[in-house]
């Protein structure tokens, strides 16, 4: 059962994407359960199924997967936002990253299989659930973008305008990562451009 703050936040958070008639927002949320997770704990291991749909609270996560014996950053997630590895959750098929948490977090979660019972009977829900998938194309699509046309400072500019907040809250190396950038090129902007 959620607290009052908990529905509020993760109420407030879906009525942004999409209203939901308040019988589904009902029904939906007394499905969340709350889990709390210590700082650089794995909530999905690589080739794991996502079995569930997380929103965060508190805390910052981070997906990853490794290649060659190096970590590649794929995306952070912190509150209030959704959290997990969607094309695991969604398609139901094994995980190719890894989701970890950077700091301690505390999360709800939300079984796959509800979703979908929920998805038949409230087709509002699963509009919201499609508007939420296009803003993640969307995010995909720009930051493809940038790593393909941006140069190394533009990429880090672009993620100051977009997450300042971040840049003092996950390690560095982690940041480099995520922007494509070697650790020392990164040390080196952080120093040169104003943030």
């Amino acid at each position: 059962m959620l607290d009052t703050f908990q529905q509020n936040t993760i109420e407030n958070y879906l009525n942004a994407i999409h209203l939901l008639p308040q019988e589904a927002m009902s029904e939906f949320l007394s499905y969340w359960e709350v889990v709390d997770f210590k700082r650089n704990d794995f909530i999905t291991f690589e080739g794991q199924t996502e079995r569930y749909l997380y929103f965060v609270l508190e805390g910052i996560q981070r997906s990853f997967y490794i290649k060659d014996d190096k970590e590649h950053v794929i995306a952070f997630t912190y509150p209030p936002s959704f959290s997990g590895i969607p094309e695991s959750f969604m398609t139901q098929t094994p995980s190719h990253y890894f989701l970890q948490t950077i700091t301690a977090s505390k999360m709800l979660r939300f079984y796959h299989a509800h979703l979908e019972e929920l998805f038949d009977k409230h087709h509002a829900l699963e509009r919201l659930f499609r508007k939420a998938y296009e803003q993640v194309l969307i995010g995909l699509i720009q930051r493809q973008y940038e790593h393909l046309a941006f140069s190394i400072e533009e990429r880090f500019r672009a993620f100051l305008r977009r997450s300042p907040h971040l840049l003092n809250q996950i390690p560095h190396k982690h940041l480099a990562s995520y922007l494509g950038i070697d650790a020392t090129n990164f040390s080196k902007l952080l120093h040169t451009i104003k943030v």
